[in-house]
């Protein structure tokens, strides 16, 4: 045990002091991503004049039903091994807070509300090959449980939810799917989950913008539900690489039936039947 908390404690240590320098370095060398505030506010506003017809999608909430992807500690709080990257999107964009407005009016309005989580279990790290972001949460112990049926240690450790979330997803009527092992909700039961309760249109936000969230709206519209992405309850990495916030937010632009602010998702749902 006190092996395992050492070894955690490395992990945390290590990301924090690479995210750091991965920070540092972004904002010297990421000369084509914004620098501060003023700047990202200006390169992920909609455009003044689109060239894409407007959103026509209106709402039915007894077939709607709001995802959250992986609203975790790691990738929500600072005390996350991700923070270091991550926050300052996190941050910029209220997420953690928009988030919570999402579960808010979902519960008020008896929407059926998923989860579709990350975790991995000691058998995940003898995978052979790997992306290069799987590399890196494998190597800082990102989402990491002791066993598919083996809880300790889960509690406010990094695979755990958002305290704040809790109560919205314990509530006994949250759908919490298997967990997804890459990005996409292929490996996993969401899409079981959302038929069996006639289902067809999302309202989608989580963690993070142009990973998970991304891949679960890709597969999600092509097995044929309407799916609207929810601009500000999301956030991404930043780093030398690219900034993955704006990377996710043209394609939601070019492809999603709707991309609304909260505030937007929230007008929308009071106008719904």
């Amino acid at each position: 045990m006190c092996n395992h908390d050492h070894n955690n404690s490395s992990r945390r240590k290590f990301l924090k002091t690479s995210a750091a320098a991965v920070t540092g370095a972004a904002a010297v060398a990421a000369t084509g991503i914004a620098s501060n505030a003023n700047a990202d506010v200006k390169q992920y506003a909609p455009p003044a004049k689109p060239a894409l017809p407007p959103s026509t999608m209106k709402l039915d909430l007894s077939r709607t039903a709001v995802v959250i992807i992986d609203p975790q500690v790691d990738f929500l709080s600072p005390k996350g091994v991700t923070w270091g990257v991550v926050g300052e999107s996190v941050t910029e964009h209220n997420t953690v807070e928009n988030i919570e407005n999402l579960f808010k009016i979902a519960k008020a309005k008896n929407i059926t509300t998923a989860i579709s989580p990350h975790y991995y279990y000691p058998t995940d790290h003898g995978w052979k090959f790997e992306g290069g972001l799987e590399k890196l949460m494998h190597k800082i112990g990102m989402f990491d449980r002791k066993g598919p049926l083996d809880l300790e240690g889960f509690e406010n450790s990094g695979a755990d939810w958002m305290p704040q979330y809790k109560k919205y997803i314990n509530d006994g009527k949250t759908i919490v799917v298997s967990p997804h092992k890459v990005y996409g909700p292929e490996t996993n039961d969401l899409t079981l989950q959302l038929r069996k309760r006639g289902v067809d249109q999302v309202i989608l936000a989580g963690m993070s913008a142009n990973l998970c969230v991304e891949s679960h709206f890709r597969e999600l519209q092509e097995q044929g539900f309407e799916v609207a992405v929810v601009s500000d309850a999301t956030a991404a990495a930043k780093i030398p690489e690219g900034d993955g916030y704006a990377a996710a937010i043209v394609n939601f632009r070019y492809m999603a039936n709707a991309v609304w602010s909260t505030k937007e998702a929230l007008k929308q749902i009071e106008a719904a039947v």
